[in-house]
């Protein structure tokens, strides 16, 4: 039997504020314990099978372009209409790898410049494979 990835972690200097956004993103709810100035937070997803978002504070910046990040696949949204959401919540653009076919991504950043991806909706993506999507 193998693991299961119990959290996703990020290193940021506002554990409250950056759980807030990535709360709104992902809809997970914060736990109970959680308030403003904390050292950590967390988000609690909607099952038992999806792993935890973790938060810790750290004192350095970010200096260099993520190893690890977050694929979001919207669900009842397009990639468009769930970027046009993300950037209102207040994420930012880094690059835009969309083709002409339809096909690609959008990279943005969260208010701490942790970059993740959004790939197209469920519905978009029906058939595609995952090297279509995102090499």
């Amino acid at each position: 039997m193998y693991p299961r990835i119990q959290n996703i972690s990020f290193d940021c200097h506002d554990t409250y504020a950056l759980a807030g956004f990535w709360s709104a993103v992902l809809g997970y709810a914060r736990h109970a314990d959680d308030a403003p100035g904390d050292p950590e937070a967390v988000l609690l997803p909607p099952d038992d099978t999806t792993p935890h978002v973790f938060f810790q504070r750290v004192p350095e910046a970010r200096t260099v372009k993520n190893r690890v990040h977050v694929c979001l696949r919207p669900t009842g949204r397009t990639r468009d209409q769930e970027v046009e959401r993300v950037l209102g919540l207040g994420a930012v653009p880094v690059s835009d790898r969309r083709r002409a076919d339809g096909s690609g991504w959008v990279v943005l950043a969260d208010p701490e410049g942790n970059e993740f991806c959004v790939l197209r909706g469920a519905a978009e993506w029906a058939g595609t494979t995952i090297e279509e999507e995102h090499p």
